[in-house]
């Protein structure tokens, strides 16, 4: 079956439905965009009958790929006329043609500077006749007085504001190529039928007017029986708007057909998000990649008590073919349900010590989860349940598996952690794929890392307290004493004592801290700062060495100022913590590359 026609059509026939709203767009476009120079640039390419590329349209009448519609910008309709076509690919193109030729009204743009503007478009006729001049120079826009000014507006130096104007100027308004004839036979009165004149118009008429009104567009013209997901990708694909679309746009579209404003539910999801800081960063398309893995998720589980083999079964899948497939029927059934699931999760996030978006490894984690979540309510709060779906966290986390394309994890994620907390089924593939290696610890230095979020949020377990204030490191000290990562031994001390940058600069020597604490710390060596903080603090030995103690360390190697015992001991500590979250066994001789390739010890570079 063919999927598409290719034609030809007049641009004037196209513009004139466009007009009639024959030819409408769908309410995923984004508004038009062009600034003056474009225009300036399309109109000379349709006089120099240049080619400006074929436009995509789509035939309506297919229920299953039904959008809201609007009108081209400019169009005024008297009813709600029901489109034959809808723009696909062309839209600032057909726009901009719309507005100067068909319209006869002044046309709102942008200058070099994206200034709003508003302008009048028109030929000059002695440039456009004239071969040494390039037509693009014959294209020129006034200001809505229909002048040209200099001098901040004190000097005219063109004015078109009348129509004995345009004619004395030989300046022809591109909004009347469409019924050239009133003002030709206005253009000869002014020139009291002058034969000179009179054969210069014909010129014109004959090499720029007939240029637009014989210009053919190259058309291609999409099949209604077209899929929503090929409509939607060959708009991506081929729109050279340059603004890339995303699900959620496009389902707004889809769903407003029905008239449901997804936008406006979005901004009711944020609301409730608001008091979670942790769910700063969640995106529209977070929600609807969620609610389709749960929809798909039931879906499949609804089938499978009818006794369906496995093969026939439904596949459980979030990909941008599912999204788009997302009806409004499970958008509406399974959205309060993910809603309550993202914000389940940034509770127990925040029990984990991860307080904000800005310390949450894998914004993309909380998708599964958030669905995972929405499968259980409030039975997560089983201890044992929530122990095994923090261990699947965890491995996602330093196993670092969520950083790229990750719609195949999230689809096994979903039955697979469900059944494993549930029925104690078979362990989930992401807590199988996740290793961790020990000297990937020496790579982590930034929060560029999940990894190294992820060790920031395990050493503030319940009992880190600040080396200052000796109170424990929660959601309150978090953020009323400014508790950042700092370093252990300071960077001036170790760029003095020549410690390698990245040794003293990777997560092995940082601790979170408060700014007051870190202050104190300054540049100087361990045995001597302590000393100062622990009188400030005015606490026993024994009792400052246990707030020591709890930022996973050993206080003696500090006090003898020893980096490479510090170093090598609180490396082990913090493998421990990482294997006691995972709940999985880190080989002690493994090496890792930054980029998360493992290296045997044979293959070691020296």
């Amino acid at each position: 079956m063919e999927t598409f026609d290719s034609t030809k059509r007049s641009l004037f026939e196209i513009l004139k439905d466009v007009h009639s709203g024959k030819i409408q767009l769908p309410d995923f476009q984004r508004d038009w965009i062009w600034d003056d120079n474009r225009i300036k640039g399309i109109l000379a390419s349709i006089a120099k009958s240049y080619p400006i590329g074929a436009i995509m349209l789509l035939e309506t009448g297919n229920e299953n790929v039904r959008f809201k519609i609007k009108p081209v910008e400019g169009v005024k309709l008297n009813n709600d006329i029901k489109p034959d076509l809808l723009i696909l690919d062309g839209q600032q193109r057909i726009t901009s043609l719309y507005q100067t030729i068909i319209t006869n009204e002044i046309v709102t743009t942008r200058n070099e500077k994206n200034y709003e503007i508003k302008r009048w478009y028109y030929i000059d006729m002695l440039k456009a006749m004239d071969e040494s001049y390039d037509l693009e120079e014959a294209i020129i826009s006034v200001n809505e007085k229909k002048q040209i000014t200099e001098d901040f507006g004190r000097r005219i130096v063109l004015d078109l504001s009348k129509k004995e104007f345009e004619f004395e100027n030989l300046m022809y308004p591109v909004s009347m190529i469409d019924d050239y004839s009133v003002w030709r036979r206005e253009f000869y009165e002014y020139w009291q039928y002058d034969r000179e004149k009179s054969m210069f118009w014909d010129k014109f008429e004959d090499r720029i007017v007939n240029s637009f009104n014989k210009y053919m567009l190259p058309v291609i013209i999409m099949k209604k029986e077209n899929p929503k997901e090929a409509v939607c990708q060959v708009f991506e694909k081929v729109n050279t708007g340059g603004v890339s679309l995303n699900v959620f746009e496009l389902l707004t579209a889809t769903f407003a057909a029905d008239e449901f404003d997804l936008k406006t539910d979005w901004q009711r999801i944020k609301e409730e998000f608001k008091n979670y800081k942790l769910l700063s960063k969640v995106s529209s398309t977070d929600i609807i990649q969620a609610i389709t893995l749960l929809a798909t998720y039931f879906k499949k589980l609804k089938q499978a008590e009818q006794n369906i083999p496995d093969e026939d079964l439904p596949a459980v899948s979030c990909k941008r073919k599912d999204m788009l497939n997302l009806s409004l029927q499970d958008y509406r059934k399974y959205r309060d349900l993910v809603v309550k699931g993202f914000i389940k999760a940034s509770k127990i996030l925040f029990e984990n010590h991860i307080f904000t978006a800005r310390d949450l490894p894998y914004t993309t984690q909380l998708i599964p989860m958030s669905a995972i979540l929405a499968v259980f309510g409030d039975e997560i709060d089983n201890i044992g349940y929530k122990r095994k779906l923090m261990q699947w966290f965890w491995c996602g986390v330093f196993g670092e598996l969520y950083g790229s394309a990750n719609e195949t994890r999230y689809a096994l994620d979903l039955p697979q952690v469900v059944d494993w907390i549930e029925n104690d089924g078979p362990k989930p593939k992401t807590i199988y794929d996740a290793n961790f290696s020990p000297s990937r610890l020496h790579t982590l230095r930034t929060r560029n890392s999940a990894a190294y979020k992820g060790i920031y949020a395990l050493l503030m377990d319940d009992e880190t307290r600040d080396w200052l204030s000796a109170t424990k490191i929660d959601l309150s000290t978090y953020f009323s004493e400014s508790i950042d990562i700092h370093h252990i031994f300071p960077v001036a001390w170790c760029e003095k004592n020549n410690i390698k940058k990245e040794e003293y600069n990777c997560i092995i020597n940082k601790t979170p801290l408060s700014s007051r604490t870190n202050r104190i710390v300054s540049g100087e060596a361990p045995s001597k700062y302590l000393k100062r903080i622990q009188k400030h603090a005015g606490v026993s030995d024994e009792e400052f060495h246990n707030i020591l103690k709890s930022h996973v360390l050993s206080p003696e190697f500090l006090y003898a100022d020893d980096f490479e015992k510090f170093f090598s001991d609180r490396k082990e500590q913090i493998l421990q913590r990482i294997e006691k979250a995972m709940n999985k066994h880190i080989p002690r001789e493994e090496i890792q590359a930054e980029e998360g390739i493992y290296i045997s010890e044979d293959n070691k570079e020296e």
